[in-house]
């Protein structure tokens, strides 16, 4: 047992003995490292001011990624390097050529939002040789700017593309070895747990590890990307002990290709699941582009989303549809069970005292079958969902329904199947006058409630919209689509 947290920060090496298990990264660098460069916009992972880069060894590689300070907690650093605005000065003080390049462009005005989006911009500029236009927006997806319209800042980031990293002028590229060897001994720890008063953190050095102190304390809480977590913290001012934290744990990391489908570690964030997931199933890789922003995605992890149980998390309604089965894990062995059986009530899910979600098998569509998923939100990106559909439909030689997957989430008190609108549907012609003659029976599967995200007539209405516009995409009908975009 150890009783330390280990971590890089910048250039310096950092041992933590005196830590909270909800103190947050950037309560750290701003109040105790005064490295005020990081700022404080949103507090929930939203507008980037804060964004930092996390490395961390995986498959022997030192990988970084843009981060939200203000919702990551320090007990998910250890053996990490983290990186401020401040470390890319130059030996002279000079610019670095991100820096230089929004300077050159003019991307820069009140200045509050700059530090956030040098450090985006320097992920990408670390991670893509000269990005695409979309590459570059989609980076860029989680920092927001009220000055200067981001037209600026996309030049920056274009023009920076056309000078790679190297030991010149980049401080990553001068240490990479030498942070490399560091982390390795900072890996090389066994479970951590530091008191706090009558708060503690726990940090397993395994996943027999992680099973071990669950059987004793099943309450804890369980902390993979605190996307969400992070904010019963930063908004809800909850108090969490005690507080486990998963990110590091190899185990949970793990993505399995098979010829059938993919098995995904609950640590799997929704960037790595995206390269797994996009090549088979595009369209639930076009949904993950969805959530949240770079930052969110780096952190946010498919395990979190279904183990939160959020009526509206994102992932859940695509993965019923295809068929997802979930395994769950304890000092007693794995169990599996369908996805769509997780989820009992609000707030309630099928796991056992002292389990945790280990991972999640996601089928592939079969070669004939259709499967479209649709995020529906004020806003198109970095935008919590008011309705999210997903359907998988698989027709005979005769183009009659032979099986149809319908499930929603925004709907009800759970992510959920629409039975009786598959019911309806499977056995008869996939037309238009069977779409409308199933319509009805949305009301008798969803009853929603109206927030501040939407009213439960739109939901329901939409609901049935998704099933047209469904049908319009299977059939190739691009006018009457068109309608359906332009709502969407």
């Amino acid at each position: 047992m150890n009783d330390s947290i280990r971590f890089i920060l910048n250039g310096e090496d950092i041992t933590l003995t005196d830590v909270r298990p909800t103190e947050t990264l950037l309560d750290f660098l701003r109040l105790k490292r005064r490295l005020t460069g990081t700022k404080e916009g949103c507090a929930e992972g939203d507008c980037g001011a804060c964004t930092v880069l996390v490395g961390r060894l995986a498959d022997g590689k030192l990988t970084y990624e843009s981060v939200n300070a203000c919702i990551r907690f320090m007990g998910s650093l250890h053996a990490t390097h983290v990186v401020t605005v401040e470390h890319l000065a130059g030996r002279d003080g000079a610019l670095h050529p991100v820096q230089q390049a929004l300077v050159d462009c003019h991307g820069s005005q009140c200045g509050f939002c700059t530090p956030g989006f040098v450090m985006s911009l320097y992920g990408l500029w670390l991670a893509k040789e000269k990005p695409s236009r979309q590459e570059i927006e989609k980076a860029l997806q989680g920092n927001l700017c009220r000055c200067t319209g981001y037209e600026p800042i996309v030049k920056a980031a274009e023009q920076v593309s056309m000078m790679r990293p190297s030991t010149l002028f980049d401080p990553l590229q001068r240490t990479r070895s030498e942070i490399v060897a560091r982390l390795w001994a900072m890996q090389a720890s066994g479970t951590i747990s530091i008191t706090n008063g009558e708060d503690r953190l726990i940090v397993p050095a395994s996943m027999e590890a992680l099973a071990g102190i669950l059987s004793q304390e099943p309450d804890a809480t369980i902390v993979a990307g605190a996307t969400d977590v992070g904010l019963w913290v930063t908004k809800q001012m909850r108090r969490l002990s005690p507080v486990v934290f998963i990110s590091h744990l190899s185990e949970l990391q793990s993505v399995t290709e098979g010829e059938d489908g993919v098995t995904i570690g609950a640590g799997v964030s929704y960037t790595r699941a995206f390269e797994a997931i996009s090549k088979k199933i595009p369209a639930l890789g076009r949904l993950i582009d969805r959530i949240g922003g770079e930052q969110v995605r780096n952190m946010g992890t498919i395990g979190g989303n279904i183990a939160n149980g959020s009526p509206i998390g994102d992932s859940p309604p695509p993965l019923i549809a295809l068929g997802a089965t979930l395994t769950l894990r304890s000092v007693n062995g794995t169990r599996t069970l369908p996805l769509e059986d997780f989820f009992i009530a609000y707030g309630k899910q099928d796991r056992k005292p002292g389990e945790f979600v280990e991972s999640v098998y996601v089928p592939y569509p079969a070669g004939t079958s259709r499967f479209a998923a649709y995020k529906i939100t004020k806003r198109r990106d970095e935008d919590i969902t008011a309705v999210l559909g997903a359907f998988l439909l698989t027709l005979d030689e005769a183009e009659m329904i032979a099986d149809i997957r319908i499930a929603f989430g925004g709907m009800a008190a759970t992510p959920k199947r629409a039975r009786t609108v598959e019911a309806e549907l499977i056995g008869k012609p996939w037309t238009e006058a069977t779409i409308e003659a199933a319509r009805p029976a949305f009301d008798v599967d969803y009853q929603p409630l109206t927030d501040w995200r939407a009213t439960a007539e739109y939901r329901q209405l939409t609901t049935k919209n998704l099933l047209t516009r469904f049908y319009l995409e299977t059939v190739g009908a691009p006018a009457e689509l068109k309608r359906f975009e332009e709502v969407a």
